[in-house]
């Protein structure tokens, strides 16, 4: 497992510095970025998922208009085929000053559970809350299982990189197995909501970095690891703490 920073501008040219690693399964390469360091990048990201989310008729969940400016995302991931097209990706918003600031919450809006939930997030708001958003992998993917295993690990990641305790995710039900390999569970007594339409029962699952290691399975525990052993590694040589994460750190890739 090795991380290296590449330049991801359109053409082969030159742009910031990205941090990186290859999933050893999948082959991709994902890049872990900024909007305002490499919006291009960001660009690229934010219109595979408008594509997977328009094919499935929920676009309108990603609410494109309100993040394409990526003011509200601190961080986000985009795997890369060895064309240069983006494939998979997720972003993050958070750490959360306060549970008010949930996107999530809002598909709970006076539906029964949503005072418990709101509870659940407030308790962990003081050891740091990132909330997991526009998960995607493109259809035509190959080794698209290994991929999406792959994208389900860098949940985890964007806590460490955000210096966040938990992470955040509503999902459907039908990938608690695949979110549950990388660690995550599901929250308990909410109930599950219809969102983004009837089609789907969506419920919400935590990632505590903490403990993930005794829910996830041998494989994504042992990824999990090495990914982070390499990210640190790259980090630690620039100046930030691997053992918290980098923080604001993490915009400053551009500068690295």
């Amino acid at each position: 497992m090795t991380v290296e920073t590449i330049a991801v501008g359109p053409g082969g040219t030159r742009d910031a510095e990205v941090l990186r690693f290859r999933d050893m399964h999948s082959g991709y390469v994902f890049h872990v970025a900024t909007p305002q360091a490499h919006p291009d990048l960001w660009r690229r990201y934010l219109r595979g998922a408008l594509q997977v989310y328009r094919h499935y008729g929920v676009d309108h969940a990603l609410e494109y208009d309100s993040v394409v400016d990526g003011r509200s995302t601190s961080l986000f991931f985009a795997a890369v085929d060895p064309s240069g097209a983006v494939v998979a990706g997720l972003r993050a918003q958070g750490p959360y000053g306060a549970a008010d600031d949930v996107h999530a919450l809002r598909a709970w809006a006076g539906r029964p559970g949503v005072a418990e939930l709101r509870a659940m997030v407030a308790d962990r708001i003081p050891e740091g809350v990132v909330e997991v958003k526009a998960v995607w992998v493109s259809r035509a993917a190959e080794h698209r299982a290994a991929l999406a295993a792959a994208v389900s690990r860098c949940v985890v990641h964007a806590a460490r990189l955000l210096d966040a305790r938990f992470s955040f995710v509503t999902t459907a039900t039908r990938n608690i197995g695949l979110y549950r390999s990388s660690g995550g569970y599901v929250a308990d007594r909410i109930p599950e909501v219809p969102y983004p339409d009837d089609r789907y029962r969506t419920i919400p699952m935590w990632w505590d970095t903490r403990t993930y290691r005794s829910l996830a399975t041998k494989l994504q525990s042992s990824l999990t690891a090495l990914e982070r052993a390499a990210l640190d590694a790259w980090l630690s040589p620039h100046g930030r703490a691997p053992s918290g994460g980098c923080g604001s750190g993490i915009g400053g890739l551009a500068q690295a």
